[in-house]
């Protein structure tokens, strides 16, 4: 797992390609990360799956809650499929982008 912060964005890579594994390691460290935004950037697992994105709903439930982005990068999959309680993106520069439309929304009280 790679951290890196840029302004009130923290990107969490998972580095090992496996999904429930690093799922496991952002929930215990989540504290640490629970004020910012966070885009979760899972490319580099290549077996990542729908059901696999989908282990994420609860944590992606409790951060927007919390008034944050939670966004999650992955390109081998059918966006169709996804959940409408999920971001999933094929790029971090459009999870980028979202973050800051859901930052503008915020602002204006939406």
């Amino acid at each position: 797992m790679k951290v890196d912060h840029k302004g009130h964005t923290t990107i969490i890579k998972d580095t090992e390609g496996n999904t429930e594994a690093f799922l496991k390691k952002l929930t215990d460290q989540y504290n640490s990360f629970k004020e910012t935004n966070l885009i979760l950037d899972i490319t580099h697992d290549k077996s990542v799956d729908m059901d696999g994105i989908k282990l994420f709903k609860e944590l992606s439930k409790v951060h927007k809650k919390a008034k944050k982005s939670f966004v999650i990068v992955a390109d081998e999959i059918d966006f169709n499929k996804v959940p409408s309680s999920l971001l999933v993106v094929p790029t971090l520069l459009e999870a980028h982008d979202i973050i800051e439309m859901e930052e503008i929304e915020r602002d204006l009280g939406f």
